[in-house]
């Protein structure tokens, strides 16, 4: 990396691994009281399936089919498994660093410390990132699909294999980077190749072509009646969640009050316990980061954006409008919304950054408008002589 982009900065990516790797002990320790996804993931290639290819599928037999060849064939126990897919989350943080710093013109800072490296060692984005599971693989899909997005000339293969990823671990997620990219390609203000477009427009419809029906049997909806089957799957859903120890009814929130509880819970008063505390205080970062979106030229920015701001913001709408639609307890939605929050992250600092391009041009304004003033006349006395 350091090779190809000399603005990489390797020791702050050390120190990110070093920081990924101590919350791979924390989760690891914290599975070892509390039974967790991560052992099934480990337990059901050894014993449910026939053959290798038999485990294929989306969803979770997908996290079988690839531990299946690792457990089964080479041997690997539970705790390299687990190593395997936490490096798999860490990587996705290198990804989205590169994302970030390859649009981004000027340094930002929030409450004295450089925003860019606050964002990517949040704990919380860190705990779910580091298991055995989806949360680690797709958190690494998304970050490649980004990546490649980002320099789309040369990243192609990037693009496709996290887009793979993503289809196989959440075919709903997948359905919406879709829609995000196409949206972003067409409406983007950057010039990009005319044969690139069509490409990737073309690979889209066709992707979301073929894969529509398999997309809506795994989220249990119609495909015939979306919007009717998605709120009876939606309501029964909540209903079921919000039965769990951190439940809550949100089943007849508006929608505004769904996405802020999303986004945003816990909030100190609602955390459920000392993990609930942690992700507060990331909240109230949440919180303050968005609201520098309610500023004069927001609108005018979001509809004169480049591709890659206008696929982070659809993206991340469409994703929040589906999920906080079917999550009723607070874990879930703790840990679900990991996965797309660096989408909102990039919608603010490339707000950040405009601002202060608009600042530093009116400055250079300023100064560019300035009258000159008059050259000083200066005496010489020379022999006597003025």
């Amino acid at each position: 990396m350091k090779r190809r982009l000399p603005w990489f900065q390797v020791g702050m990516m050390k120190n990110l691994y070093w920081f990924h790797t101590l919350f791979t002990i924390i989760y690891y320790i914290f599975q070892l009281f509390s039974r967790s996804d991560s052992q099934d993931y480990y337990l059901r290639p050894q014993t449910q399936y026939a053959d290798w290819f038999s485990a294929y599928g989306t969803g979770t037999p997908f996290i079988d089919f690839v531990g299946y060849p690792f457990i089964n064939y080479l041997g690997f126990s539970f705790e390299m498994m687990f190593v395997l897919f936490a490096y798999m989350g860490y990587w996705g943080f290198v990804f989205f660093y590169v994302y970030f710093k390859e649009n981004l013109k000027y340094k930002h800072k929030f409450m004295g410390m450089d925003l860019i490296g606050l964002l990517i060692f949040l704990p919380n984005m860190h705990f779910w990132t580091v298991s055995l599971g989806k949360g680690s693989i797709i958190f690494w899909g998304l970050g490649m699909v980004m990546y490649g997005l980002s320099q789309l000339k040369t990243r192609k293969v990037h693009l496709l294999l996290g887009l793979l990823i993503i289809y196989h671990v959440r075919p709903h997620v997948f359905l919406f980077m879709a829609v995000g990219i196409v949206v972003g390609l067409f409406t983007g203000r950057q010039k990009v190749p005319l044969y690139q477009k069509l490409l990737v427009f073309g690979a889209s419809i066709g992707a979301m072509v073929l894969l529509y029906d398999k997309i809506m049997a795994f989220s249990k909806i119609d495909g015939d009646n979306v919007m009717q089957s998605f709120n009876q799957f939606s309501a029964v859903r909540a209903y079921e969640l919000s039965k769990a120890g951190s439940g809550i009814d949100i089943s007849n929130y508006p929608l505004v009050l769904k996405l802020f509880t999303f986004w945003f819970r816990p909030l100190f008063v609602d955390a459920p316990g000392a993990m609930g505390l942690v992700v507060s205080v990331e909240n109230m970062l949440y919180l303050a980061l968005t609201a520098k979106l309610f500023q004069k030229g927001f609108i005018k920015f979001l509809r004169t954006g480049s591709a890659l701001l206008k696929t982070s913001a659809v993206t991340f709408i469409a994703t929040s409008f589906a999920l906080s639609n079917t999550m009723s307890n607070m874990g879930i939605i703790i840990r679900q919304k990991s996965m797309i929050m660096y989408f909102l992250f990039f919608v603010i600092l490339m707000f950040l950054d405009y601002k202060k391009h608009l600042q530093v041009m009116k400055r250079q304004r300023a100064m560019e408008s300035r009258e000159p003033e008059p050259p000083v006349k200066v005496k010489l006395a020379i022999a006597g002589k003025s």
